[in-house]
């Protein structure tokens, strides 16, 4: 599904190395959620002899799998697995955390001669990691709390604070968006520099690490119904008790807490919904808006290849291997 703008890219980060300039492009297919990802990503890795890397911030935690839609056992045992089940759900796990254990795998698959092909839909994984990201901004939980209760003894403090600081950030970021008003002054904090220089580095035609992009997109009707089923299914297989589960035993950390499917099960559960549907409706609209967000990430990649996930996998693969 290649859009006129993507067809004219000339590709940059895809280009293949000559045998003096490093390691071959690593190859990456990501889309929205509920795109069909899984299915081509397991019949290309399995041809061609690739084990996958998640590129899920939510696939990071145990216990999580209804709700992250995590690869069953028998996906695993077809095709290895790799960056899945790292901590448990009560534990912190942050972007830089994650770049770390990529940056690990990476280094042990090319000693080893193994082939890494990354899967998943979280566009800040994939930036952060393959173009770089602010150094020293790892998350610091007494500084965010701090700033948590000062949000939460004077509201809109933390925005006009930014608004102050990093007048870019604070442009793109609403005053009732918490995380991320709370992670920009971090940011400022520790570094030095506004989250906003971020912005500049993704921009940039430079990649840290070489890749070829396969972004894996349905049309939007067919999005939504696979999102409404999709919802329906993890219900089903019995999200909220594999919620009241993590909450009664280790506990959700904020991260995790905020996951979709599980936040809304954790409302529930505190103050009880209606009705099924109105819980099913709520995590609907919750990936929808997710949904929006992956693709205005992904429509900024210019060297990405799209693709529908029933295009040959023949075809896919030559794009993403070269």
């Amino acid at each position: 599904m290649a859009t006129p703008e993507h067809a004219a890219a000339d590709r940059t980060a895809g280009a293949t190395p000559d045998a003096t300039s490093g390691p071959a492009p690593v190859p990456i297919l990501t889309g929205p959620t509920a795109a069909g990802k899984t299915a081509l990503a397991l019949a290309i890795a399995e041809r061609w002899g690739l084990e996958i890397a998640s590129m899920d911030s939510m696939a990071v935690y145990r216990r999580m799998d209804v709700g992250t839609a995590k690869p069953a056992a028998v996906e695993r045992a077809r095709v290895p697995h790799h960056l899945i089940d790292l901590v448990e759900p009560s534990e912190s796990f942050d972007t830089a955390t994650w770049c770390r254990a990529a940056e690990d795998l990476l280094a042990a698959a090319r000693r080893t001669g193994r082939r890494l092909l990354f899967v998943g839909g979280t566009p800040l994984y994939l930036m952060a990691f393959f173009k770089g990201m602010l150094d020293g901004s790892r998350a610091d939980p007494a500084l965010r709390a701090e700033l948590a209760a000062r949000e939460a003894a004077e509201p809109g403090a933390l925005h006009r604070e930014l608004a102050r600081r990093d007048p870019e950030a604070a442009a793109r970021i609403h005053p009732n968006d918490h995380k991320r008003l709370i992670r920009a002054l971090e940011v400022l904090e520790q570094t030095g520099r506004p989250i906003s220089a971020q912005q500049t580095t993704f921009a940039s035609d430079a990649w840290r690490v070489p890749c070829r992009i396969v972004v894996v997109d349905r049309d939007r009707d067919e999005l939504r119904a696979r999102i409404r089923a999709r919802t329906e299914r993890m219900l089903d297989a019995g999200l909220l008790d594999e919620t009241r589960a993590i909450r009664d035993s280790c506990g959700f950390s904020r991260t995790a807490a905020a996951a979709i499917g599980y936040a809304e099960c954790l409302q529930h559960l505190a103050r009880p919904f209606k009705d099924r549907e109105e819980l099913r409706n709520r995590i609907r609209r919750a990936t929808h808006r997710l949904v929006r967000r992956q693709l205005t990430w992904l429509r900024r990649l210019r060297e990405a290849r799209w693709v529908r996930p029933d295009a040959p996998a023949d075809a896919v693969a030559a794009d993403l291997l070269g």
